[in-house]
């Protein structure tokens, strides 16, 4: 089984021409790969390119990984999970984009949601609960990075020193809001 070829240090694509199916060796893999990166987090891309109109994924991400909260507003696009493996918080935020916590959904197998999907323009995060957490993802392309994401002016940047004590705060917050541990 082939696992692609590497197209940054966060994500590699499955380069697949007709079809391509991920069982749990792929999601082993994934998982073992967002153990060894800095960031804590790989994308396996399914999508053909960055042009493709619907963009498909494996999102691998384990427990330290901060994903800064956004929202894709411009271009407007949603975004939806499923949970292949492990536990994640989806968090919204208000509309008015602040940091106040506004909804939680729980995407586990055994006790939570299996699917979430965010409307364009919600500002939200996803935060891992459980090592070797693995999503499905999928969202509208094209993907350019100057317009993707529009990143929450109140949470701190990710290479910044507050961003580990925001995403502590913030799982704390998740956790007891979802009433877990």
């Amino acid at each position: 089984m082939s696992m692609g070829r590497r197209l940054s240090q966060l994500a590699t694509i499955s380069g697949h021409r007709r079809f391509i199916s991920c069982g749990r060796d792929m999601l082993r893999q994934k998982a073992a790969d967002a153990n060894r990166n800095t960031r804590l987090r790989e994308i396996h891309v399914l999508h053909q390119d960055d042009a493709d109109p619907l963009h498909r994924m494996l999102n691998a991400l384990q427990p330290g990984t901060y994903a800064r909260p956004h929202r894709h507003l411009a271009p407007p696009k949603s975004e939806g999970f499923v949970i292949l493996q492990g536990t994640a918080g989806v968090v919204l935020f208000t509309p008015q984009g602040t940091d106040i916590l506004e909804e939680y959904v729980l995407l586990d197998r055994a006790q939570g949601d299996l699917v979430a999907d965010v409307r364009a323009g919600v500002w939200h995060t996803i935060l891992a609960l459980a090592p070797d957490t693995v999503l499905f993802e999928v969202k509208p392309g094209p993907y350019s990075p100057v317009t993707d994401k529009d990143f929450a002016p109140w949470a701190p940047d990710a290479d910044s020193d507050a961003a580990g004590d925001y995403l502590r705060d913030l799982e704390r917050r998740f956790r007891d809001a979802m009433g877990l541990d």
